[in-house]
C-alpha cells in the first residue's frame, strides 16, 4: 500500500501555498497505511551523526512545499515504502519523457526490494522516509535520529547513495521539535505543493483524471507533486503511474519544465 501522507488544509483542488511561503509546520493527522513493522532491520552499522552540516540557514526550521522559484519548474516527487509494484511502469515513463524526478526511500523498502532501489537510485537521487515510517512527532528524539541514521545506512549500503540533504516525513506528520532533529542530522525536508490522492485507489474514489486534474489544479512555478510507487492493497491500482504520463504532458502544454529537488536546493552538504 502507498505509504500513505497526510496533507495539510487540503482543498479540492490541491495545496496552493506561495512559492515564498515561510508558513509554520503544523502537526498533521497520520492517513491509514500498512502497520509499522516491528521487525528488526537488517544489521547495518547506521550512519554516524554529521561532523559538519552546510544546510542554508533560510532552509532551517522549514518543511518545504514548493522550491522557492518564479520559474515554471515542477518536481515529480515519489514516495517509496510498502510496495514496488508500479516502480518498473514510473522509471519507464520518465525515461521515455525525458523527465526528471526524486525518490524518497523507506529503509524497509530499500530491505525488501533492492532492485528497485538500486534502479532507482541509478537514474534519479534519493531521499531518506525514515526505516519504518512511523509517525516521527510521537517519538524521542533520539528515536528519530535512530530512524533517520539506520534508513540511510541501509539505502547507502544498497544503492550506493547517500540520502543526504533529502528527507520527508512520514504522513507528513510534523512539528517545531521534529524538524529540529531532522535538520541537525543534516536534512531539508521536503513537503508537497499538492497529494495526488493517487494512492487511496480507486476504491478510495480516485480515478487517472482525478490524479491528473489535482496536479493540474495546483501548479505553480515550484510545485512539487507528491506520487507512489506502490498499488492499493485491496483494489491493486496503481494510479500515479497510470496518470504519469497524462500529468507530464498536461504540464508541459501549461509551459512548465521539470526538475528534481537537487538542481534547485544544490547538491549534499
Amino acid at each position: 500500500m502507498p505509504t500513505g501522507p497526510a496533507t495539510t488544509r487540503p482543498t479540492p483542488t490541491g495545496i496552493r501555498p506561495s512559492p515564498s511561503s515561510t508558513a509554520r509546520p503544523t502537526v498533521t493527522t497520520p492517513q491509514p497505511t500498512r502497520p509499522t513493522s516491528t521487525r528488526t532491520p537488517t544489521r547495518t552499522p547506521t550512519t554516524p551523526a554529521p561532523t559538519t552540516c552546510s544546510i542554508p540557514s533560510r532552509l532551517l526550521g522549514r518543511d518545504l512545499t514548493t522550491l522557492g522559484t518564479e520559474r515554471k519548474l515542477v518536481a515529480l516527487t515519489f514516495d517509496a515504502g510498502s510496495g514496488n509494484d508500479a516502480v518498473a511502469s514510473i522509471l519507464r515513463t520518465l525515461e521515455a519523457q525525458h523527465v526528471p524526478g526524486s525518490f524518497f526511500l523507506t529503509g524497509q523498502f530499500v530491505d525488501d526490494f533492492p532492485s528497485s532501489a538500486r534502479a532507482i537510485a541509478a537514474r534519479y537521487p534519493v531521499g531518506n522516509h525514515t526505516y519504518r515510517h512511523p509517525d516521527l512527532t510521537t517519538l524521542s528524539s533520539s528515536s528519530i535520529r535512530s530512524e533517520l541514521r539506520t534508513a540511510a545506512a541501509r539505502i547507502k549500503a544498497v544503492t550506493g547513495q547517500d540520502p543526504r540533504p533529502w528527507f520527508r516525513f512520514p504522513f507528513g506528520a510534523v512539528d517545531a521539535r521534529t524538524i529540529s532533529v531532522v535538520n541537525a542530522e543534516c536534512y531539508v525536508p521536503f513537503r508537497w505543493t499538492v497529494d495526488t490522492l493517487g494512492w487511496k485507489g480507486t476504491s478510495g474514489g480516485q480515478s487517472v483524471t482525478s490524479v491528473v486534474s489535482r496536479v493540474v489544479a495546483a501548479a505553480q512555478p515550484g510545485e512539487i507533486v507528491l506520487m507512489h510507487v506502490g498499488a492499493h492493497p485491496t483494489d491493486h491500482s496503481t494510479l500515479d503511474a497510470d496518470a504519469l504520463p497524462r500529468v507530464i504532458s498536461a504540464l508541459r502544454a501549461r509551459g512548465y519544465t521539470f526538475t528534481t529537488l537537487a538542481a534547485v536546493i544544490g547538491p549534499a552538504p
